[in-house]
């Protein structure tokens, strides 16, 4: 049975799409900055670690964990990341059996590039919906996603 327009049209408008349109759109531009910047080697899957990566450091069953991913996954992105120069994995001292990932001298170089990045575009958006309409999407977000920042950096 061939579906009707109408009954197909909650997949274009519903939220959970039009967020998802947003974050590539934004993600897209903070890579483009990066890339501009020098950072050619930022990929969308890097964000899944660095995203949540604390400053101080965070344990991979953790970052995994806040991702939504496996720890397998997670070991890959930090392979990658390490390869980079962007992390590395030292014991944890609290635990001498576990690591923590934390970021390096070089990782934090990017770190504030990419904050850069993500400032520029934020403006970019706020230029392009207005003040008041950015004002009000970022209030909702933050009400709405607050149970689901894991991250504990106090900046």
């Amino acid at each position: 049975m061939k579906a009707k327009k109408s009954d197909t049209a909650w997949r274009h408008a519903n939220i959970g799409r039009l967020l998802n349109n947003a974050l590539r759109r934004f993600e897209a531009r903070v890579l483009e900055l990066m890339n501009e910047r020098g950072h050619a080697e930022t990929r969308i899957a890097l964000l899944s670690l660095t995203r949540n990566l604390d400053v101080e450091g965070t344990r991979l069953t953790e970052l995994a964990r806040r991702a939504s991913m496996s720890k397998q996954a997670m070991g890959e992105l930090v392979d990658q990341c390490s390869e980079l120069g962007l992390v590395d994995r030292m014991a944890d001292p609290a635990d001498g059996r576990a690591r923590i990932v934390k970021f390096t001298r070089a990782g934090l170089v990017w770190l504030n590039a990419f904050r850069d990045a993500v400032d520029v575009a934020e403006r970019e958006m706020r230029a392009e919906l207005g003040k008041a309409t950015m004002d009000t999407i970022l209030k909702g977000l933050v009400a709405y996603g607050a149970k689901f920042d894991t991250l504990n950096d106090e900046t």
